[in-house]
Parts: C-alpha cells; sequence; structure tokens
C-alpha cells in the first residue's frame, strides 16, 4: 500500500488516508446521521404541540386580543416562557436530568436528549406563535366575531389560517435551532453527530470526522430551510 500511494502523488497520498477513514467510520456516521434526525423530528413535533397549546393560552387570556382576557393567567404564563428561554441550553440539558430519567429512565443516549430538546423548545415555539397570532389583522377577527363566531371558531378559523404561513416559516426556524442543539447534546452523551464529533474529532484529533459531521449537518439545515419554504410558498 505504501508503494501504491507513493506512486499516485502527494495528493494521493494526503486524502487517501481521509477516504480509507471515512469508509471505515461510514456505518457509524450514518447511525448518528439518524440519531441526529430522531432527535430533530420528535422535538419539533413535541416542542410544536405543547408550544401551540401555551401560545393558544396566551392569546385567549391577553388583554389586548378580547377573547377572554385575563391579565394574571397571562402575566403568569408568560413569565413561565420567559423564564424558560433565558436557560442557555447546555445548562437546561444538565439541570433537568432528573426529570429526564424519570421520563425516559436515562440521561444518555437521543431518546433521552429528546426531554431537554423539547423543554428548551416549547417556549420559544410559543413565543414564535404567538407572534404569528398577534400579526394577524384584528380587523379580520372583529368581522368573525360580528358574524357571532365563538372564540374557538376565531382560533382554529380565523387566527390559524392566516397565520399558518409565517408558522411554517417559523418551523424551520425551530427545527434549524433544534438540529444546533442536539449537536450540543451530543458533548454530554446526548449521541448523534454532536456525539460523534467530539468523539472522534477533539478527543482523538480525527478532524476530518469532525468535518464530515459539520457538512452533514450544513446539509440538514438547507433540506429544512427548502421544504419550509416550498411548503410557505404552497400555503399563500
Amino acid at each position: 500500500m505504501t508503494e501504491q500511494l507513493a506512486g499516485m502523488g502527494a495528493a494521493a497520498q494526503v486524502f487517501w488516508p481521509l477516504w480509507e477513514r471515512l469508509l471505515d467510520k461510514w456505518p457509524e456516521i450514518v447511525a448518528a446521521t439518524w440519531e441526529t434526525l430522531q432527535m430533530v423530528l420528535l422535538s419539533t413535533v413535541f416542542s410544536l404541540a405543547s408550544g401551540f397549546l401555551l401560545a393558544i393560552l396566551m392569546i385567549v387570556t391577553n388583554p389586548f386580543m378580547n377573547l377572554r382576557p385575563c391579565r394574571p393567567v397571562y402575566q403568569a404564563v408568560d413569565f413561565v416562557v420567559n423564564l424558560l428561554r433565558s436557560f442557555p441550553f447546555i445548562i437546561l440539558l444538565i439541570a433537568i436530568i432528573p426529570f429526564t430519567r424519570l421520563v425516559v429512565g436515562t440521561s444518555i443516549g437521543s431518546a433521552a436528549a429528546i426531554v431537554p430538546l423539547t423543554v428548551a423548545a416549547a417556549p420559544f415555539v410559543a413565543r414564535l406563535i404567538e407572534g404569528c397570532f398577534l400579526e394577524v389583522d384584528k380587523g379580520v377577527i372583529e368581522a368573525a366575531r360580528s358574524f357571532g363566531a365563538s372564540n374557538g371558531q376565531i382560533i382554529f378559523r380565523v387566527l390559524l389560517p392566516e397565520a399558518l404561513p409565517s408558522i411554517v416559516l417559523n418551523v424551520a426556524v425551530i427545527a434549524i435551532t433544534l438540529l444546533g442543539y442536539s449537536a450540543m447534546a451530543g458533548t454530554v452523551g446526548g449521541g448523534g453527530l454532536g456525539d460523534l464529533a467530539v468523539k472522534y474529532g477533539y478527543n482523538r484529533f480525527q478532524v476530518d470526522i469532525m468535518v464530515y459531521s459539520v457538512v452533514i449537518l450544513c446539509v440538514l439545515v438547507l433540506v429544512i430551510q427548502g421544504l419550509c419554504n416550498l411548503l410557505y410558498k404552497l400555503l399563500r
């Protein structure tokens, strides 16, 4: 092999070992990518569901929306959302380890990482969806109210359809943010591409493996943004 590399030139001598290492680690790279996709997909779904409920509660109790205003409830939910959003993810990840163990039975692995990812993203989702609802023209709401629409009908037949394109764009922001969070979770045993990059790129000084992880993350970001942009155009 050494003689073959010598005959192939300097470039081959540099890139051939990298290619061999890529082939050797390819199963681990594929497995780590799949773990990352699972973490991002499931945490996005769970955070959208919980964040949507929080956003509905804030919109309904918002004193300026004239649905069912309740300032104490709105201020309490608003405080909790702001409090959770203020936590740096890596600190939140460690702080809720007992809760993570309670939910999934372990604090290590991709399944365990879904819990802090969801907790971190849910208030962020709630604030984004609330902003989308607040951007809807108040005249549309008043028109629906004049036709006798209930609060539930206003939310699901007026606010949600009007805000849906903006929500779709924000889903891209949420998913891409969670993609970055999942890489951070990998640094403390969360699995996925972050764990792969730390294990080989940082601990073993195999920088090429870290570069492969970064390239895959960049591709995933482009795919997520492209799909959400396409869906946004279809909904407009």
